[in-house]
């Protein structure tokens, strides 16, 4: 069986377009289904920020792909892990969970690298291309250990 992980953050354009992509290049992705959401509505259908997706080709990563979708209640159902960026988007999924199965299956993705401390990914974008490289480099270590552990 599959196991399933969504990457979610505000619009899904910046942030979790990235873990996204970092991830799915750390996993056999015929056993790891990894894809991402956003809270907010305002980016369905559209591909991740120029920026994102012009850090992860630095990086050797390909987001072109991807294409915006708003996270939803039954991504509980489909769903083994559900990583959120910061602890508003962790407010904004639990707000839909039904049950304590669902509320088990979300975590800070920071928790990965600073456990317990509540480290929100900064979203990079009102910031400058320097916040992407930044954002890049906290992903990245953070898929590491997840891809390790799955």
């Amino acid at each position: 069986m599959q196991t399933k992980v969504l990457m979610v953050c505000l619009g899904n354009i910046c942030r979790s377009p990235l873990a996204e992509g970092l991830l799915k290049s750390k996993v056999d992705t015929s056993k790891i289904y990894v894809t991402s959401a956003g809270t907010g509505h305002w980016h369905v259908g559209e591909q991740p920020d120029p920026r994102s997706i012009a850090v992860a080709k630095k990086n050797g990563l390909d987001l072109t792909d991807q294409r915006g979708r708003q996270f939803k209640a039954e991504d509980f159902e489909e769903f083994d892990h559900i990583f959120v960026m910061d602890t508003s988007n962790r407010e904004n999924v639990l707000e839909l969970a039904r049950s304590d199965r669902d509320r088990k299956k979300v975590q800070l993705i920071l928790d990965e690298i600073f456990p317990t401390e509540n480290v929100d990914v900064p979203d990079p974008y009102y910031g400058g291309d320097r916040g992407f490289d930044k954002v890049y480099e906290m992903l990245d270590q953070a898929c590491e250990k997840i891809a390790n552990r799955l």
